[in-house]
Formats: C-alpha cells, structure tokens, sequence
C-alpha cells in the first residue's frame, strides 16, 4: 500500500508540483492579464462583463485537469467572441449557454474520432504565418489605448516596457521575480500614489461580486433549439479545437517537451460543457495568455489551476483592488507578448524561402490580419499549399518513348504521379498522329490516385484507336494496379467516348 502510494505521490509531484514557485508566481500575471480581455471579449459578443470572466475562471481551472499540454491558458477568447455575436443578438444569453454546451460535445466527438492527428496536414509555413498574424493581432488590439491615450497612459506604457525588458538585465534581480508582475505592481503603485488620472480595469466594466452557479441554459429542448444553435455550435468546435491545437504545438516547440493533442481536444470539450452550465461563454486556448505563462515561468498544470483560482480570487476578493490596476500595465504586458509572440527569425529568412512557402506565409497572415479571423487564415494557408503541393507533384510526370529503327511500334514508358491536376500534361505528352501501327503504353513505374487518372488513360487509348492503331498497356504495380483493373474501360471491350468515365 505504501510503495502504491509512494508511487502516485511521485507520478503526481512529477505533473503538478515540481515547479511549484514558478506556476504560482506565473498563475497572479495570468490571471491579472485575463480580467481586461476577458471583460472586452465580452463586450465585444454584446455580453455582460461576467460572462466572459466566469467563462475564463471555468475554462483554466477545468483544462488544468483535462487538457493535454500543461502550462497552456484556456479561457474566453476573441476569436471565440466574433462567432457568436450574431447569436446573442438575434436570440440572447441562454442560447449562447445552449451553444457552448453543444459546442463541448461536438468537440468531444471530435477526440473521440481522433481528428487531431490531421494536425500533421498543416504545414510549417502556416504555423509561422499563425503565429505572426496572432502576435500582429495582439499588437493591433493594444493600439487604442495608445491611440486614444494622453502623455499618462504613453508614459505610463513605456515606463511598462522598460521595467519588463529592463530588469532581467541587472545582476541582482531574482530570477524567479516575473519582470511583467513587476511592473503591473509598480505602475500600479504609481498612479495610486501620484494620483494620475489614466484608464483603470475597473473602466472597462464591472466584476462579478458572487460566485458562478450551475444551471442549465434556458431553452426548449427541440428540434427548432438545435438549427438555431448547431451552425454557431459548429463554428465555435472548429475554431475553439484549430487554435488550441496549434496553440499546443507553439508551446510543445517553446517548452521541447510533447503533448496529447486528442487529450487536449477532449479537455477542450469537457471544459465548454461545464462553462456553459455555468453561466460563461464558450472559450478555447490563448496563445497570448500562455505564452505570457512560459514566459512568467509557468510550466506545469498548477499554473493553469493558479491562473484560474487566481481569477476568481481577484475579482471576488480583491475585486476593488483589481479595479484600480492601470489599463497601461496591462498594455504593456501585452505589447511583451506580442513582440515576444512574433517569430523573428522568419523576416530573415523569407528571402530564402522557396517562392511557395514564401506565399503561404505571408497569404495566412494577410487573411488572419484582414479578416481578424485565425481559422481563416489557416485555411487559406492550408489550401494555398495544396494547390502549390499538387502543381510541383503534377509536374513530376515524365513520359519517355522509344521506337527501334525499322520497327512500326512506339513504346511509351509513363512515370511520376497521375491524378487529376496532372490529367492535361499527361494526355498532351503523346503523339496521336505518328504513322505507326502499335503503341504500347507502359505504366509499370506510375502511380494512380484517383478516377480522373484512369479516366486520362482511356481517353488516350481511345486517341490512339480512332487514329487506327493497335494499343497495349502494361498496367501499373501496386495499388495503381486495383484502381486500373476497377475503374479502366479500355481493357474491357467498352466504347470509349471522348469524356472519359
């Protein structure tokens, strides 16, 4: 019994407790961060203030214990928020309730069906471009308060970035002091004691003063419920699991350590069931917000838990205390993470990039940046790259031919890949009209992959007869072979037409 538990202890102090100073630390610069966003996010759905607060306290706290990559931050998001507006206006909170609740279990099903291990379709060059448009994303969102701001807020913000860039520099700074809580405290401090008048937390709306209870959405459990909320369900599943997924493999490259990526979507979908029994708004994992937890020295679940208990703590407890901290703290924090979030290296090395790549990266982080949407963004990153993957591979094709002197047959050996984009290449690289009576066509060494290839090799065959002359092929190898002998007409005594199958 003891070994047993001595065991457990070891295995549970190896996930939860082993940087225990650094999470907790971590978790107060998190979870001070998480307040604006999460009231803006709100905002922005046309939310109370609350719902995204008890949506991010939910979310952090659940993930800690269900999610796949430890030290990542789950919460309400932005991205998240845009999806659902149309909702909330058009029908109100307990629909949006009744949403994040499908959401989770669509989600669920999502890890069930193991669809994170699609993650390997999407390519290196879209990762970057995510990453850089979110980092743009981040930096553009900060720019109001500097825009709209006086010389305070300015001052204040700069004062901010020097503390955060500034202090790691000297030799007796402690090392496990997080340079961001530094400065929230000591701008804090500041305007409290100067009495400077800037934009607080508490201007951006009011906290919560009690704790979330459970309750089901108010909603008619019918037919007409799930079309109004299954689109939005949809949506939110889709881009609450894409960023999360691709938010874990920053972190996994940031960290060298892996993660569970089918966990983490189940995770992601536990904690929206329980969000939305709990009065929040459905939420995914934050780039911004993690990355600010590694960097603050947060590795392992504990900073997650912190993060969220933390939350609560503040805007319950220290509530007033909270109000107070200066918009241009934050801000400052923020302008970190997105400098800190942009991959530099990539604008070095661009010039370098095949003209490909070079388009897939800088298409993602356009569409993210012009439509303020990341899913966009991969996707038109995803497909960009198929297109540019499918022209190179159709140009792979090579059709030689050979013709011994004297002799009245010209042999064609075909090889590469053949499906649908390389149909045309294929079917001009012969030589219908050559005065020869046998052709034979030798596909030994090609590969099949779809019905418009076997289709292609019909249509050639059948030019070849109506021009009178005899044809033999030599059927591809391997799977090549079956797709042949299934879908082929030329071998089977059929008419072949000019439109193929």
């Amino acid at each position: 019994m003891k070994s047993t538990l001595a065991k457990l202890w070891h295995r549970q102090r190896g996930i939860w407790f082993f940087n225990i100073r650094g999470d907790l630390i971590a978790g107060i610069v998190v979870a001070l961060a998480l307040i604006p966003e999460a009231i803006a996010f709100s905002i922005i759905a046309g939310l109370d203030p609350k719902v995204g607060l008890y949506a991010s306290f939910s979310m952090a706290v659940v993930i800690a214990f269900a999610g796949g990559r430890p030290g990542m931050i789950s919460a309400a998001t932005g991205a998240m928020a845009l999806l659902m507006v149309t909702l909330v206006a058009e029908h109100g909170l307990q629909y949006l309730l009744a949403a994040t609740i499908l959401t989770g279990i669509i989600q669920l099903f999502f890890a069930w069906a193991k669809l994170a291990r699609y993650m390997m379709f999407i390519p290196r060059t879209v990762l970057v471009g995510f990453v850089n448009a979110l980092a743009i994303l981040i930096f553009l969102s900060q720019l109001p308060y500097l825009i709209d701001g006086d010389v305070t807020m300015w001052l204040l913000v700069a004062g901010g970035l020097i503390i955060i860039y500034g202090l790691p520099m000297l030799p007796f700074c402690p090392r496990l002091l997080p340079p961001p809580l530094v400065a929230i405290v000591a701008l804090t401090g500041l305007v409290l004691f100067a009495g400077l008048p800037t934009l607080t937390v508490g201007d951006m709306g009011d906290l919560p003063d009690g704790l979330p209870v459970f309750l089901l959405p108010d909603v008619p459990l019918n037919l007409e419920t799930l079309s109004i909320i299954f689109p939005t369900a949809l949506a939110l599943a889709i881009v609450g699991l894409l960023e999360s997924l691709l938010t874990a493999s920053i972190l996994d490259d940031l960290t060298d350590t892996p993660s569970g990526k089918n966990r983490e979507a189940q995770g992601q979908g536990i904690a929206n069931i329980v969000t939305g029994c709990f009065g929040g708004m459905a939420g995914c994992a934050m780039i911004g917000q993690s990355v600010i937890n590694i960097k603050s020295g947060g590795l392992g679940r504990l900073s997650t838990l912190a993060a969220g208990l933390y939350l609560l703590f503040f805007i319950l407890v220290l509530g007033d205390l909270v109000s107070l901290i200066p918009m241009a703290a934050l801000v400052a924090v923020m302008l970190m993470v997105a400098f800190a979030t942009f991959d530099w290296n990539s604008l070095k090395t661009l010039h370098r990039l095949p003209r490909t790549d070079a388009t897939v990266l800088l298409v993602t982080i356009g569409t993210v940046v012009v439509t303020h949407d990341l899913a966009k963004g991969v996707l038109a990153g995803v497909l960009l790259s198929a297109v540019f993957f499918a022209r190179k591979i159709a140009n792979s094709i090579h059709v030689d031919s050979s013709r011994p002197e004297g002799s009245n047959t010209r042999t064609y050996t075909v090889r590469g890949q053949l499906f649908f984009v390389a149909v045309d290449k294929f079917i001009d690289s012969f030589d219908y009209r050559e005065p020869v009576h046998n052709v034979v066509i030798d596909l030994r060494e090609l590969a099949l992959w779809d019905s418009s290839a076997v289709a292609a090799i019909d249509k050639v065959v059948g030019k070849f007869r109506r021009n009178g002359m005899e044809v033999a092929v030599m059927a591809p190898l391997g799977a090549g072979r079956e797709l042949h002998d299934k879908l082929a007409r030329h071998d089977k005594g059929l008419e072949l037409g000019t439109g193929g199958h």
